[in-house]
């Protein structure tokens, strides 16, 4: 694979950073690859592990003569982030993000974009419940999707060139407008885990089984449920926050289904509950024709390596 950009910034320096880095190596997409994180910390072990050429201090050396800066940070501090960047983005330069939700990072981030320099928001659908610069591996892209979400007036060539970026790092990619995809990824992804933090949450608050007993006897529903929960506290609270309407949309009509099972459950409706968990599995056999999970039993996870 040739290379497709001089030198590529990474913003923020965790899972998606991380394997974005692994990727770009891995394929030969960039000569140079700078990164930042705001903690000296993690900008300390980045430097310990390699994970970029170079690991800057600051944001402004880190964009310099970029030709693509991309920002893989909490989608509500991106606004921020763009505003600080602004006065050092080379011109010609791509400026992406990786954010879960498109609306209202275009709306925080535009602004601050330099004419002379090309916005192309992407969310690549690809994560673990892990984090920090230590949990990135370079096959996180592979044959799953990112989805672009090009503002108005986005030059041709310019965008066929950061969707071929993205095939490289082995990701598959759909054009998307932003409203559409808050709606979409609000079904996918955003309320199935605000539904495992509750549940989780409801056990932790369910004083008549014990501690013990939640962890002991776990069976993979609620196993999987517990996995989604740690995922990053910091990025899920943005998310919920910045996509309000489409979260809140969902959610409401979860609810509908939700008490048409309760009252199919008290009515002793098995006909409905047999015809509705049909439905639902065809679901899951279409996610796995689609290569997108595995049926492995387990889930495809090897337990010597997870607890």
């Amino acid at each position: 694979m040739a290379v497709l950009y001089e030198k590529v910034a990474l913003i923020g320096l965790g899972l998606i950073a991380g394997s974005l880095a692994h990727a770009i190596r891995r394929g030969g997409l960039a000569n140079t690859i700078s990164g930042y994180a705001r903690s000296a910390e993690t900008r300390e072990i980045a430097r310990e592990i390699s994970l970029c050429d170079d690991v800057c201090d600051n944001v402004a050396d880190t964009v310099k003569d970029a030709d693509l800066v991309i920002l893989c940070v909490p989608v509500g501090v991106m606004g921020v982030v763009a505003e600080e960047m602004k006065p050092h983005l080379k011109r010609g330069a791509i400026v992406s993000d990786v954010g879960s939700v498109k609306a209202a990072v275009i709306a925080s981030v535009a602004p601050h974009i330099p004419e002379d320099v090309h916005f192309i928001p992407a969310h690549p659908l690809a994560g673990t419940e892990h984090s920090g610069p230590h949990s990135g591996f370079a096959e996180l892209f592979d044959d799953r999707w990112c989805i672009l979400v090009p503002v108005e007036n986005t030059n041709t060539d310019v965008l066929t060139q950061y969707v071929n970026f993205w095939k490289a790092v082995g990701s598959n990619v759909e054009i998307m407008d932003a409203e559409h995809h808050d709606l979409t990824l609000a079904v996918t992804s955003h309320v199935p885990h605000l539904i495992a933090y509750t549940m989780v949450g409801v056990a932790d608050d369910l004083g008549r089984v014990t501690d013990k007993e939640v962890i002991n006897f776990s069976a993979a529903g609620f196993r999987d449920f517990t996995r989604i929960a740690a995922s990053d506290p910091t990025m899920w609270r943005d998310v919920f926050l910045n996509n309000k309407e489409a979260t809140l949309d969902i959610l409401g009509r979860f609810t509908e289904e939700l008490f048409d099972l309760q009252k199919a459950i008290r009515g002793g409706d098995g006909d409905y509950l047999h015809k509705y968990f049909t439905r639902t599995r065809a679901i899951r056999r279409d996610i796995l024709d689609a290569g997108q999970d595995t049926d492995v039993p387990n889930f495809g996870r090897n337990l010597t390596k997870e607890s």
